[in-house]
């Protein structure tokens, strides 16, 4: 029997399934007009609708628009039904560049090429003000002339979503990729971040295996936290200097990307590849705007993304946050000794609706403003005036199982007195019948047992996914 053709818009004919996610997959595709090959990302709107991850695919289709390199994807077009968000790409013919390091070490020349072309385009991103945040072998891929092309800004993110600090501050990437100060959860410079990420990404083409590794998850993470590693003996001296300035846990004396571009060993036999300048360079307008027209043009009327029932949906916990977040397993000590610290949590073993029912009761009780944001995320705003203004208040839940939830609050403005003694005073008390235990309180050891299992038990299975 002959297989039928599937014909997308009436403009690509789609092909074999080349890799997938939990909320889209990724097609060869051909262009009928033209015959070029191309990679077509199908993204399932109603499931990202359901977990709020709006924002995250239009800072993917923003990012992919901005950035336009010899050494980066290229974005060719966007296109939406009622249901599916369609992303045209180019094609990368020769597969991830994780294929190759699965079969052992690299040379040193085919490293250090692969090496210039992702400090090429990385570097280009950050110009752009563009930070990948999940750099790994796995997403660097290959075209028919062996040129690397940095794919999949799923995690990727804009300068303008920096904090007033500066810096940024969601926990993403991969565990054995990802830089200390990422585990920290204290703020990080995103180019620091991403050049960490380069480091490890150059120990592995030239190791053939990770700098950091062990069974263990924890010690792993505090390896990371110290840099402890050790070279192969067949790394050359000028290798491993390179290498200890880049994988140096303090980003404040982590070596520079033009340090790193201006490295002896880095320059040997680089081609220069001059990047393509951008319609967004040329244009007046947000590439933020530039991609809202995915969600709001569509056919039919499709759902809009400011449902109330979806914001209210807590977000779900990764490893770096569950590690982080944990009792069991705080990290804070691998970093600073600070204990002045602005935020408090609590776990509990009730449903998010519950929680969150709670919370509402508690606000019109201590006549509290609230408002509801996207994911588990509630703005608080006392009434009246402080020493330093109105008091104001995050207060997110997590979601680490659907029966155990974590509910961090952090003062965002105002006196730290006054947020102290409402904490103590009001907000504790009143949130009593649905708290299971607060952070870094004593517990009793049946408790701590069992708590440490539910956390261990998602720890690894989100783990199995997200380590190579």
């Amino acid at each position: 029997m002959e297989q039928k053709v599937r014909v997308l818009m009436q403009r690509y004919e789609l092909g074999r399934l080349l890799g997938q996610g939990t909320f889209a997959k990724v097609y060869h595709a051909r262009n009928l007009l033209t015959g070029m090959n191309v990679a077509i990302k199908v993204v399932d709107k109603e499931k990202i609708l359901k977990v709020g991850m709006i924002d995250q695919i239009k800072r993917e289709i923003s990012v992919m628009r901005l950035v336009k390199h010899p050494n980066v994807v290229e974005l060719f077009e966007v296109m939406a039904s009622k249901t599916k968000i369609y992303i045209v790409m180019e094609y990368a013919k020769g597969g991830e560049l994780f294929n190759k390091v699965v079969k052992g070490k690299l040379k040193e020349d085919a490293a250090r090429k692969y090496f210039q072309q992702l400090i090429s385009a990385v570097d280009y991103c950050h110009s752009r003000g563009a930070y990948h945040r999940d750099l790994k072998p796995e997403n660097l891929l290959l075209d028919e002339n062996d040129n690397l092309k940095v794919s999949d800004f799923g995690f990727s993110v804009l300068a303008e979503s920096k904090c007033e600090d500066g810096l940024l501050y969601t926990t993403c990437g991969t565990p054995s990729y990802v830089a200390p100060e990422v585990i920290k959860r204290r703020g990080y410079d995103g180019t620091k971040a991403d050049i960490w990420s380069c480091g490890v990404i150059l120990y592995v083409l030239l190791a053939g295996y990770l700098p950091f590794r062990d069974a263990n998850l924890m010690q792993m993470y505090k390896k990371i936290g110290k840099g402890e590693f050790k070279f192969p003996r067949w790394f050359a001296p000028d290798v491993r200097r390179l290498l200890s300035k880049i994988l140096d846990p303090n980003p404040k004396t982590r070596i520079s990307m033009v340090k790193v571009m201006e490295n002896s060993w880095f320059k040997r036999g680089l081609v220069k590849e001059k990047p393509v300048i951008t319609n967004m360079e040329t244009k007046q307008i947000s590439p933020l705007d530039a991609a809202d027209g995915v969600f709001e043009v569509c056919e039919n009327g499709d759902p809009i993304a400011d449902s109330k029932q979806e914001q209210t949906k807590p977000c779900k916990l990764n490893a770096f946050d569950i590690i982080s977040f944990s009792t069991g397993f705080d990290l804070s000590g691998l970093f600073d000794d600070d204990v002045h610290k602005k935020e408090v949590r609590f776990t509990s073993n009730k449903p998010a609706s519950i929680i969150i029912s709670k919370l509402e009761e508690m606000c019109n009780q201590l006549r509290l403003k609230i408002k509801k944001k996207e994911g588990g995320l509630f703005k608080l705003e006392g009434s009246n005036e402080g020493r330093k203004g109105a008091l104001g208040i995050d207060a997110e839940i997590f979601e680490i199982t659907p029966q155990f939830h974590l509910v961090e609050f952090k003062k965002c403005h105002g006196d730290t007195m006054e947020y102290q003694k409402l904490l103590k005073e009001d907000i504790r008390p009143a949130l009593n019948d649905i708290v299971w235990t607060w952070q870094r309180e004593q517990q009793q050891p049946q408790q701590l047992q069992h708590e440490g299992e539910v956390q261990e038990e998602q720890i690894e299975a989100i783990s199995s996914q997200q380590i190579s």
